[in-house]
């Protein structure tokens, strides 16, 4: 790989990198606006409980850098066109700034995702696009939000069901903890499934242009994005944690915690 700072690949690499930080930054609210909202975490704990656990997380699976590397786009299809790739992580990254500068919570993975099926479209045409994959790819980013509201509300009655007699305080005390174990899982899934994004988009520039034949991310992708994530998640993304843990409702403990197991849930069925 001695050329390859001489190659689009390397800038693949970078503004992936780039992505993976911005991504880091901009969802950690998904993971700690409910627990700084109910004061079951102070902020500093809450940041760097998320910033372990994604780092975590982005180690340990490789499945969806896989559907990344090969089930929206060929890899064959890419040699020569790997540049393709940047104009749809500038997208990408643009989105996680102009929607973190206002405080405004959206999702990472679904802005790289059209992104990347804008520009492949933009170049090689809807023959470039693997429909069988996609499609999967597609009903798991309209269907994971509809999942995860459902998984919510029905938690949250089965919850009001079984615990009507106890009085509010007793309640929002056993809660509590409750949600700072629901934290951990939340920000391990989220480590494992997001930066699984960014390992398939480098896999898939590395595949294309012949550094290596696998689908398989090396340690060396995986330990740099894990990194990454980490340092992004580190910064706190203060303006989306205010948005969510202020802005949209008010969050109690118990509302709190079935909002992270239930996210939790929807990310780790999506893994793999």
């Amino acid at each position: 790989m001695s050329d390859l700072f001489l190659t689009p690949v390397f800038l693949v690499i970078l503004m992936s990198l780039i992505f993976d930080f911005t991504n880091g930054f901009h969802d950690t609210a998904n993971v700690v606006a409910a627990s700084i909202a109910t004061k079951a975490l102070k902020p500093r704990w809450a940041i760097l409980l998320t910033v372990t656990m994604n780092f975590l997380g982005a180690l340990v699976f490789n499945k969806v850098a896989q559907t990344i590397a090969n089930g929206i786009v060929d890899p064959q299809l890419l040699q020569n066109n790997t540049r393709l790739i940047i104009p749809a992580l500038f997208t990408a990254i643009a989105w996680n700034l102009i929607t973190w500068f206002f405080g405004l919570p959206s999702s990472s993975a679904h802005a790289l995702i059209g992104a990347l099926i804008g520009a492949i479209i933009a170049v090689l045409g809807t023959a470039g696009i693997n429909f069988k994959d996609i499609s999967v790819i597609l009903k798991s980013l309209f269907f994971s939000p509809i999942f995860a509201f459902l998984t919510g509300f029905f938690f949250m009655i089965f919850c009001q069901a079984i615990l009507f007699y106890l009085r509010p305080k007793k309640i929002n005390k056993y809660f509590f903890w409750f949600q700072r174990i629901s934290v951990i899982g939340q920000a391990f899934a989220h480590g494992a499934n997001d930066a699984q994004k960014t390992m398939g988009l480098i896999v898939l520039a590395l595949v294309a242009e012949g550094y290596q034949h696998s689908l398989q991310t090396p340690w060396e992708v995986r330990i740099a994005v894990a990194v990454v994530l980490a340092l992004g998640t580190a910064t706190g993304g203060w303006r989306i944690i205010n948005t969510v843990s202020e802005k949209i409702t008010r969050i109690e403990p118990a509302s709190g915690f079935i909002a992270d197991f239930s996210s939790a849930v929807v990310i780790s069925g999506e893994i793999g």
